[in-house]
Order: C-alpha cells, then sequence, then structure tokens
C-alpha cells in the first residue's frame, strides 16, 4: 500500500484516530468520571497502553484527538512497546561472565516460554565461542554468578545444573 493510498484510508474522528501502524480509541475512564486513551498497533485485538486523556472545555467531555496528540501518542505507545520487548528478551535471554581457569567464560541462559511445553537451555562458551558446555534447565532456573561459578566448577556437568 503506498502512503497516499494509505492516507486516504486514515480515520481522523474526534475520538478515533487510525495511521502509522496504530489506532487510538478515546475511551470512558471505567474507574471515574474522566476519559482515557487505549492505543493498539495494527493487527492487534487488545490495546498495548491505556493512559489518561484531557477533559474538554465543557469539563464534561473530551478533548478531540488531533494530529500533534495522535502523534505523540504513536511515539509514546511505541517506545512503551519497545520497552516492554526489551524487558522481555532480557528475561528469556540472560548472560553472565565469569573466570574459569584463568579464562573468560560466557554463561547464557535462553529460555522457551511455550505455553505447552516451556524449556530452557544453559551454555557455555569461551572467549572464541566455543562450547564449554550445555544442559537443559528448567525454565524456572535463576542464572546467577554463584551458579555459573559452580556449574565451570563442575567442569559443566549437565548433571550439576539441576
Amino acid at each position: 500500500m503506498d502512503s497516499e493510498q494509505g492516507e486516504r484510508e486514515a480515520i481522523r474522528e474526534a475520538r478515533l484516530w487510525q495511521g502509522n501502524g496504530w489506532t487510538a480509541k478515546v475511551i470512558k475512564n471505567e474507574d471515574d468520571d474522566g476519559w482515557a486513551v487505549a492505543m493498539t498497533p495494527d493487527g492487534q485485538v487488545e490495546p498495548a497502553l491505556v493512559g489518561p486523556w484531557t477533559m474538554g472545555r465543557d469539563k464534561k467531555n473530551p478533548k478531540p484527538l488531533d494530529t500533534a496528540a495522535f502523534n505523540t501518542l504513536v511515539k509514546t505507545a511505541a517506545e512503551f512497546v519497545r520497552r516492554h520487548e526489551q524487558q522481555l528478551h532480557a528475561t528469556l535471554h540472560q548472560q553472565i561472565e565469569i573466570t574459569h581457569d584463568g579464562r573468560r567464560v560466557v554463561v547464557t541462559l535462553d529460555i522457551e516460554p511455550d505455553e505447552e511445553s516451556p524449556s530452557a537451555m544453559l551454555r557455555a562458551t569461551d572467549a572464541a565461542g566455543e562450547v564449554l558446555g550445555e544442559a537443559s534447565v528448567s525454565p524456572g532456573f535463576k542464572l546467577t554468578r554463584a551458579r555459573a561459578g559452580a556449574w565451570a566448577e563442575a567442569d559443566f556437568s549437565a548433571q550439576s545444573v539441576r
């Protein structure tokens, strides 16, 4: 779809805007008498971010959406999603560096959060990238410097990391 066609199809209403891969919808705040705005990425059902929205001049109805507000909302929501993805990546792919036998060893924990059968792999590599050991561990395994060191002391034995 070219940008001209995308602009023709974009929705620009007081309480509903679509464009730049997002939909902004001004909704009644269920917790009080105010308003909120829900930011939903294209192709998603649930909003990625819901935040307070400004009241209009009559102090009863919401302020209408406009280009500047929508662009700010898109930027904020995209940053929120990016930070969430970074946090999730950091949780699922952890890394610790230790020194073992006088050399630097990188110990990684990679978690596959499959709903039916989650799994995790612990791996130790040297500075050249050579794998020193691998072990399948519980997805709930906590990678700490102490545990990585103990695994190294056990010569990266798969049985020693349970």
